[in-house]
């Protein structure tokens, strides 16, 4: 029996993260577009569609972005507004603001954190020239550093 502690064991970061979108093809082919993130499972690699309850993509060396149908999966549906940040190096920020503008995806906001971190943000739904309920983002969108 281990001895107790005043503290918890350490936490390494947070290995997935969940978005319910409404068509899988279209998410999956935004992650791999805009992202560069790919299906895990090699059977997914060309056969998602938009029946496919679910998607799990490789996002970065330690972390998993989890695509769940809306509705699909019977207590697992997130409703409302959801916020999902990707961490880059600072360095690199102009690189993706200029990306994601020639992406089509516009920047809505810029903010600097209180401790020099600084993040851009897109604030809904990019659906091809305007803003849907159809989650193919999420509803909260950061690049941050």
């Amino acid at each position: 029996m281990s001895e107790a502690t005043s503290s918890p064991p350490q936490v390494n970061g947070i290995l997935e993260t969940s978005l319910y979108v409404e068509r899988p093809t279209r998410s999956v082919e935004f992650y791999r577009r805009v992202f560069g993130f790919e299906p895990i499972d090699s059977d997914q690699k060309e056969g998602i569609t938009d029946q496919t309850r679910l998607c799990a993509m490789r996002a970065g060396d330690r972390s998993i972005l989890l695509l769940f149908k809306r509705g699909a999966t019977a207590d697992t549906d997130a409703s409302g507004a959801i916020h999902i940040a990707f961490g880059i190096a600072r360095s690199e920020l102009p690189a993706w603001e200029a990306w994601l503008l020639q992406q089509g995806i516009p920047i809505e906001l810029r903010k600097t954190w209180k401790y020099g971190g600084e993040a851009l943000f897109h604030l809904g739904v990019f659906s091809g020239g305007g803003r849907s309920g159809s989650g193919e983002l999420g509803s909260r969108v950061s690049i941050s550093q």
